[in-house]
C-alpha cells in the first residue's frame, strides 16, 4: 500500500514525507451521528459536478447524493500520496464518474500533519462550491508550499508548536505561504483570522478523524470507501476498476 503514513509532530516537517500515519490526534472528539443530506434536484444541464455541498458533519459532497455508487475519500491536504491521487485521478473521477450522476464523491478532511488543521480551516472559509477546485490547486502546488514548511528552522518549528491552537493553525498557514493563496480567493484578513480561530470547526475536523479511525478503519491516506466498504485501493489505477465494477461497467 502506498498510503501516506506519518505521526503528527514537529519532526514531521523535517521529513521527506514518504507517507502519512493515521495515528491519534488530540483534536479528535466524539463523532457526530450521521445526519441526512438534503435532497437536491439534478442540475439543468445534467452536470452533477456543479453540485457541491458541505454536509452537517463538515465533509464535502460532490455530485448526486442519490448516486448508486457512493465514494468516500479520507485525505490529508499535506499528504503527498493524496496529492498524487488528485493529480492522476481527480479529473477522471470528476469527469467520467461524478458528472453523470453515477458516482458521488465525499471528501472527508483527515487531520494528519501539523499543517492540516489551519489549511482545512481556511478551505472551510470558502464557499462549498469552491472546495474541490481549491483543494486541487493546493495539491498541484503542494511540493512548493510543503518545501517551505520543511525548510523552517527547528527553533521556529518548536515555537509554532508551542503556540495556542488557533495561533498555531494560523502560523502554519503563514509559514507555508498559503495566506496569500486564500487572499487571492477573496478572503480578507479579518475573515481569515476568524476562520482560523473557529473552535467549533476545529472540533468538527477532529470528529471526522475520529470517525475515520474508529468506524472506517483508516490507517493512512488516502483511504477510499465504496458503498460503505473500505477498499484496498491507494491510487487511481487501483480505484478506477473498482468504481467501474460497482456501477456495472
Amino acid at each position: 500500500m502506498r498510503k501516506s503514513v506519518l505521526i503528527l509532530g514537529v519532526a514531521a516537517l523535517a521529513l521527506a514525507l514518504p507517507g502519512c500515519d493515521g495515528g491519534g490526534n488530540n483534536l479528535a472528539a466524539s463523532a457526530n451521528s450521521a445526519a441526512p443530506i438534503p435532497q437536491i434536484a439534478a442540475p439543468n444541464n445534467g452536470d452533477w459536478t456543479q453540485i457541491v455541498t458541505r454536509t452537517p458533519q463538515g465533509t464535502y459532497l460532490m455530485g448526486n447524493p442519490d448516486a448508486p455508487v457512493k465514494l468516500v475519500e479520507y485525505a490529508s491536504i499535506t499528504c503527498p500520496h493524496c496529492g498524487e491521487f488528485s493529480e492522476q485521478g481527480g479529473p477522471a473521477l470528476r469527469d467520467n464518474f461524478v458528472r453523470s450522476g453515477q458516482v458521488s464523491w465525499e471528501f472527508r478532511p483527515y487531520l494528519l500533519f501539523p499543517s492540516d488543521p489551519g489549511i482545512f480551516l481556511m478551505l472551510r472559509c470558502l464557499e462549498p462550491a469552491a472546495f474541490f477546485r481549491a483543494s486541487e490547486q493546493l495539491y498541484a502546488d503542494q511540493r512548493n508550499w510543503l518545501a517551505r514548511l520543511q525548510q523552517l528552522p527547528r527553533d521556529q518549528q518548536v515555537a509554532i508548536e508551542n503556540l495556542p491552537t488557533a495561533q498555531k493553525a494560523a502560523a502554519y498557514v503563514s509559514a507555508a505561504g498559503l495566506d496569500q493563496f486564500f487572499r487571492q480567493r477573496g478572503i480578507p484578513e479579518a475573515r481569515m483570522s476568524q476562520c482560523l480561530a473557529d473552535e467549533a470547526a476545529l472540533r468538527q475536523l477532529g470528529e471526522i478523524k475520529l470517525r475515520g479511525d474508529s468506524e472506517d478503519g483508516v490507517t493512512g491516506t488516502p483511504t477510499f470507501i465504496i458503498n460503505g466498504e473500505k477498499s484496498d485501493a491507494d491510487r487511481w489505477s487501483r480505484l478506477e476498476p473498482l468504481l467501474r465494477t460497482a456501477i456495472g461497467g
